[in-house]
């Protein structure tokens, strides 16, 4: 699990974002999303059949959750080098994911921001899409956790 989590975040940062094009960013985005509803769907499938159903549960947010966050990180920091009035500063990987992680945690502290429309539409998305995974990730983890109390619904009984 943890290090699943130190192997994305390596990954991130050693990526050179730096390089990638307009196109190359939309298509990195997209099929990471494609990547991630897939993740989850696998995981929502894992947890449904485990019989340490919360656990399990925690286990597939550790690593979605990251996923996610770094898959926007990415974004905003490719977005930031080829257009530098995407945001209110040039974005190195450490700020591109301090910003995914504070549009998350919904903080905004206002010392990074998104200025131009398409940045704007990028967070945008990114903040429905986080409304969505604290839904589901609520869902889904407190329905493991009940399941896995009710000895008629646990896996093999």
């Amino acid at each position: 699990m943890a290090i699943s989590v130190i192997v994305l975040v390596t990954l991130y940062f050693l990526l050179p974002l730096e390089r990638s094009s307009a196109g190359t960013a939309i298509t990195t985005l997209v099929v990471g999303l494609v990547v991630f509803v897939a993740l989850v769907a696998f995981q929502v499938r894992s947890v449904l059949r485990s019989p340490f159903a919360g656990l399990r549960a925690v286990e597939a947010l550790t690593i979605s959750v990251p996923f996610f966050l770094l898959l926007f990180a990415g974004t905003y920091v490719v977005m930031a080098k080829m257009s530098e009035g995407s945001f209110g500063v040039p974005l190195s990987h450490t700020e591109g994911l301090y910003f995914a992680v504070t549009v998350f945690a919904t903080v905004g502290f206002g010392d990074l921001t998104a200025k131009s429309e398409a940045a704007r539409l990028v967070v945008t998305g990114q903040m429905i899409a986080d409304l969505v995974i604290l839904g589901l990730a609520i869902k889904v983890t407190a329905g493991a956790v009940s399941r896995s109390r009710r000895p008629g619904d646990a896996p093999g009984a």
